[in-house]
């Protein structure tokens, strides 16, 4: 694994979260990588997921069948 040094200041609230990972045993390095790791991950999930909505959304006989399950269940509660 290639590493190369980084310098970045912190505000308050990034040093009070740096403590908080810190303060699970993990190092500053190891705090800090994870961060970045798991934050990136977590946006390329919501751009995947948003790219699905879109997908479905355009999805005529998708949106069809949602709203004949729709209409269902709706029938089904009015029956109460």
């Amino acid at each position: 694994m290639s590493s190369r040094a980084l310098s970045v200041r912190l505000d308050d609230e990034a040093l009070h979260a740096l403590g908080q990972l810190e303060a699970t045993g993990l190092t500053r390095s190891q705090a800090i990588r994870l961060s970045l790791v798991e934050t990136a991950a977590r946006h390329r999930d919501e751009e995947a997921l948003a790219a699905e909505a879109a997908r479905l959304e355009a999805d005529e006989d998708d949106r069809a069948e949602m709203l004949a399950v729709a209409r269902i269940m709706e029938s089904l509660r009015a029956a109460r």
